[in-house]
């Protein structure tokens, strides 16, 4: 059977799933029709339904439901082979990690929720604290597929499962801190009821990943596509494990730009000034804050990759529609900043957010020419905690004073 026929059954056997059919049924009908599947037909699948109309929001809530009814077939696939420092593989050991700390935490639920006495059930909520501190490295993980695989598939028009997967990593980013404020206040019933939930939401999306996602990249992306997403690695980090070794495919790099007659290679005349692309990269770099450009056609441009910042980026978004960079719920307020910064209704919005201990201040400033004409947004965060804590005056004059005192 052709990849499309098998992949029209798919898609009718998730519709009968949309209209209420029974699980077991179809299992029975998918193994009676197609023997294999492979996780890059199921993405393809996701797509298609996605393009004909269905919500992404119903096919993000059939996701776990049409795994169960290929799971079997997907058990059987072999896992994508690469080598060490390839981005799959990383991504695929950090899983290992991750799914060791999952039965853990699977296990230290299960005795909590029989254990009897103060100590038994203090020593496991310890715990459970323990591994939910050590959960939060997830957060590379995810950021690592949403800012580096993701943008590599919607280039080969592969946008519905990344989408699908963005929305679930957000649900399981909100379950974590439903987690945390259950141990926070004491509640072993919450504590094993948001717990449970949300490990098994990870667990799932491990399985997502390895027998879907994985393979569906592998098909979909060459090396010059890989050797993007790697690019970007370094930048957000890695979770649970040591930094990848050095890899890369053999794809030629981009020629040096000539040197225009006369002057020193990357030059730049600006409106106040001359300066150099480094001496431009590290003023841009060491400001104290994160800039992120988007063009006026609502392209990533650039961002300042400074040495701490603050919402981590990585080279993936690069190319990308900011529209594309915002899971869905948050969609609609970008594209009403940026239809009224077009329109010229507004120059400006700003935010300001708890994060941790830090005070953030966001804003996005519309960028117009000399003309007055729309070329651009530009994200500004800072984190303006020790700001707020001002108070009195520090003088010009008073730094040698303040270096003495080891002030600063």
């Amino acid at each position: 059977m052709t990849n499309e026929g098998k992949i029209k059954i798919l898609k009718d056997i998730i519709r009968d799933l949309h209209a209420g059919g029974d699980i077991e049924i179809l299992k029975k009908h998918f193994a009676a029709l197609v023997h294999d599947v492979s996780g890059a037909e199921i993405g393809a699948m996701e797509q298609q339904l996605i393009d004909e109309g269905l919500p992404e929001e119903e096919v993000r809530k059939l996701c776990d439901l049409h795994v169960k009814v290929f799971e079997e077939s997907l058990d059987a696939q072999p896992a994508p082979e690469t080598v060490p420092g390839h981005p799959l593989h990383t991504l695929a050991e950090e899983n290992k990690a991750v799914a060791r700390i999952v039965a853990e935490a699977r296990d230290v639920l299960d005795r909590l929720r029989t254990a009897s006495g103060p100590d038994s059930l203090a020593g496991g909520k310890e715990r459970l604290s323990e591994l939910l501190d050590d959960l939060a490295q997830i957060e590379k993980h995810y950021l690592k597929k949403e800012n580096q695989l993701f943008p590599r598939l919607e280039d080969k028009g592969i946008r519905g499962p990344s989408k699908v997967m963005w929305a679930v990593h957000d649900d399981i980013r909100a379950h974590l801190k439903d987690f945390r404020r259950a141990l926070d206040l004491d509640n072993t019933e919450l504590i094993v009821q948001n717990g449970r939930w949300v490990i098994q939401e990870i667990g799932d999306m491990v399985a997502k990943e390895e027998k879907i996602l994985f393979p569906m990249a592998i098909e979909a992306l060459d090396a010059s596509d890989w050797a993007k997403v790697k690019k970007g690695e370094e930048e957000i980090g890695y979770a649970w494990i040591a930094p990848a070794p050095a890899w890369a495919p053999a794809v030629p790099g981009p020629a040096a730009p000539a040197a225009a007659p006369g002057r020193e290679a990357g030059t730049i005349d600006l409106d106040r000034g001359v300066l150099s692309a480094e001496q431009i990269d590290l003023l841009l770099t060491r400001l104290p804050v994160d800039i992120t450009f988007v063009d006026e056609h609502d392209t990533v441009a650039y961002y300042s990759a400074t040495p701490d910042r603050i919402f981590p980026r990585s080279a993936g978004v690069i190319g990308r529609k900011v529209q594309n960079c915002h899971p869905s719920k948050s969609l609609e307020i970008v594209e009403r900043i940026l239809r009224a910064f077009r329109s010229g209704a507004r120059s400006s919005a700003e935010f300001w957010i708890e994060s941790g201990d830090k005070f953030l201040y966001i804003r996005y400033l519309a960028l117009r020419d000399g003309a007055g004409a729309y070329r651009g947004a530009l994200e500004v965060t800072q984190d303006v905690t020790a700001i707020r804590a001002l108070h009195g005056e520090r003088r010009l004059l008073d730094w040698d004073r303040s270096v003495e005192n080891g002030d600063i």
